[in-house]
């Protein structure tokens, strides 16, 4: 894994076009600690710089920038391709001689021969690259199917820059950053700043399966060489009619043969284990395709509430991996904050955020690439909010609406106290986790006119985000999309596949990357190869739920492996107490950022609706902790970047 930047059109000397790559490069250091390089090409004011974390072919062969074995191409690459090996085969057979063992050589190989186009479409891995081509003048951005890796572009006067993070992008002199107030208001309601947009003007995230193509003195074209759209089309029109033994062992088959290829490393490799079922899943195939335990690690927290390591260890013992777990203590998990304006360059909000860190600098402590189960809630159903959302439309949506508002409104004006001391009488086993918080969360749902409303509603933490957001007005993307109703009417499948295309590449993919690059560790996510995605995205919608049961079919690959016991059982989430440490610990700090002064100095957030709200939040009557951290992050990060 590696960090990369660059520019074209960049009208300088060669020696300042050096030293300004040079700093960008400088600015990643943390995504490739073991190498650097950079090519010039000073006459067309373009540069490419590398930064190596070095994983496959540790030897100076795997040098970036790399030129194609013809000459003609230049790339600096970020990812790994898990098949590069069988390109190599195939490659070979058609004459191709090899210097090395990298697969960034087997990609500038593969485009030699084939071309781009036809390269990406064999590809199976998680990407970012930049790749110029010196006999057409054109620079070509490409991003991996889903997401996995990241990679910015954007403009200054005449040049075209781009970077796996914003912060590279500080150190180019032409760049005046300014932020983006649509931008600002989207990410009030999300908790993130969803793409293609970024947080400045005039910068964007290249999106998922995308090409971009420039030659100098000309627009940016951009063209899709997947996407899930596409996938959900050939699907719907062809369900896969299969039985529920067949369906599992071609499950098996798909995310084994992933795990396999990312099992394939020239370093200390592991994987993340919570618990749950995906991470268990992937555990367990991992274990059954390894000659020696694999190492696996967990954190835990002595809250029970939001402590799973416990049922880490005990999946841990029952497959037989060599695992470590790390109880942390809050003041630990707290000091990271002052850490997350840095590391995430842009606001970010997602408060897993925490312990997704903590996970990953244990982890690294012992292996450079770990394996993760993100991306099973998205393929198969597994977030709570999708059986809230269904039952919430199916038991409320005929209800006139005027009727649903009073139902809403009556929700929404209990405080969280109320919800707190309602479930006292129950058992702490049977207590539901958060249930003030998912109150105002129904009521706010209720509110909406349509179903996909329900489904925004669940993302959402600032529902007027253009009240609070000064002169700032969200972009209706996805989530607003009329047209993606019409294409994906069953809406469990609908909500599936906007989470898929939005709140996973942009919050979960990113909080994953940034958090286990800030730590120098390589994450590879197997649920997520496109193998896997297209195999369950064919299968009817039995499999992701039946009987009240969502992921089914992982639950009937995991029970292969692991007894019923470690299976079923409450889904808690990577969370924190942040409630609690905003009323306690973090109180100080908070009451700072969220001043009048603090918010009405920018001139970027409405002053007197946070106050209002962060009064009412230290008084036990609503559970607005996750919108009020939306805000603590954007100000935090506008002190530390400003």
């Amino acid at each position: 894994m590696c960090g990369i930047t660059g520019f074209l059109g960049f009208n300088a000397g060669e020696s300042e076009q050096r030293s300004t790559v040079s700093r960008m490069m400088a600015a990643l250091s943390h995504r490739g600690p073991d190498d650097e390089g950079l090519w010039l090409e000073p006459e067309s004011g373009l540069a490419l710089g590398h930064r190596r974390l070095s994983i496959i072919d540790l030897s100076a062969l795997g040098h970036q920038p790399m030129t194609s074995g013809s000459g003609r191409y230049v790339i600096t690459y970020n990812g790994e391709i898990y098949n590069f090996r069988e390109i190599r085969d195939e490659l070979r057979t058609a004459g191709v001689e090899f210097r090395g063992d990298s697969d960034t050589e087997v990609v500038t190989a593969a485009v030699d021969l084939w071309g781009l186009d036809s390269t990406l479409s064999r590809l199976i891995g998680m990407f970012a690259f930049a790749l110029w081509d010196k006999q057409e003048r054109e620079l070509s951005l490409v991003r991996d199917r889903l997401g996995i890796k990241p990679l910015y572009y954007g403009t200054g006067g005449s040049t075209f820059f781009f970077a796996s993070e914003l912060k590279a992008l500080h150190a180019f002199p032409k760049w005046s950053p300014e932020i983006d107030r649509n931008a600002l208001a989207a990410y009030l309601r999300w908790n993130y700043v969803p793409g293609p947009q970024s947080i400045f003007t005039g910068t964007f995230k290249l999106q998922p399966g995308q090409v971009l193509r420039l030659k100098p003195g000309s627009q940016p074209h951009i063209s899709t060489f997947w996407s899930l759209d596409d996938v959900v089309k050939r699907a719907t029109a062809d369900r896969r009619q299969m039985s529920d033994h067949e369906a599992t062992d071609a499950l098996e088959d798909v995310l084994g043969s992933s795990i396999a290829g990312r099992m394939i490393a020239d370093v200390p490799l592991g994987a993340f284990l919570s618990g749950g079922i995906d991470s268990s899943t992937v555990v367990a195939l991992m274990q059954a395709r390894s000659s020696r335990p694999v190492r696996t690690f967990t954190i835990g927290f002595a809250d029970e509430s939001y402590d799973e390591a416990r049922y880490a260890k005990s999946v841990a013992q029952h497959i037989g991996t060599e695992h470590t777990e790390l109880y942390v203590e809050p003041e630990t998990a707290r000091e990271v904050i002052p850490k997350l304006p840095a590391m995430y360059d842009e606001p970010f909000a997602d408060s897993s955020q925490i312990p997704t860190f903590l996970v990953s600098e244990m982890t690294r402590r012992s292996v450079t690439v770990a394996l993760s189960g993100d991306g099973g809630d998205e393929l198969f159903a597994g977030y709570t909010r999708y059986a809230w959302a269904d039952l919430a439309w199916r038991h409320f949506g005929r209800i006139p609406r005027g009727l649903r508002r009073l139902v809403a409104g009556g929700l929404q004006s209990l405080p969280a106290s109320f919800w707190r001391t309602a479930v006292v009488p129950l058992p702490a086993s049977r207590r539901p986790h958060r249930l003030g918080e998912r109150a105002l969360k129904l009521g706010a749902m209720l509110s909406q006119l349509d179903a996909d409303g329900f489904y925004r509603q669940t993302h959402t933490h600032w529902s007027d985000p253009n009240s609070l957001a000064i002169g700032g007005e969200e972009s209706k993307g996805v989530p607003w999309d009329e047209e993606v109703q019409d294409r994906i009417p069953n809406y469990l499948e609908r909500m599936q596949f906007m989470d898929t295309v939005t709140y996973l590449p942009d919050d979960i993919l990113t909080k994953v990357d940034r958090a286990s690059m800030a730590v120098s560790l390589e994450v590879r996510v197997p649920i997520l190869d496109h193998r896997v995605v297209e195999f369950a995205w064919s299968l009817p919608e039995k499999f992701r739920v039946r009987n009240g049961k969502h992921k089914w079919l992982l639950r009937k690959l995991l029970a292969r492996h692991l007894p019923q016991s470690l299976i079923d059982r409450p889904k808690k989430g990577f969370s924190v107490p942040m409630g609690q440490w905003l009323r306690g610990p973090l109180r100080e700090w908070a009451e700072d950022l969220l001043s009048e002064r603090s918010l009405a100095r920018d001139g970027y957030i409405q002053a007197s609706l946070v106050r209002r709200t962060w009064r009412e939040f230290l008084q036990g009557r609503s559970a607005m902790q996750e919108p009020l951290w939306g805000i603590l992050m954007f100000q935090a990060w506008r002190q530390h970047w400003k």
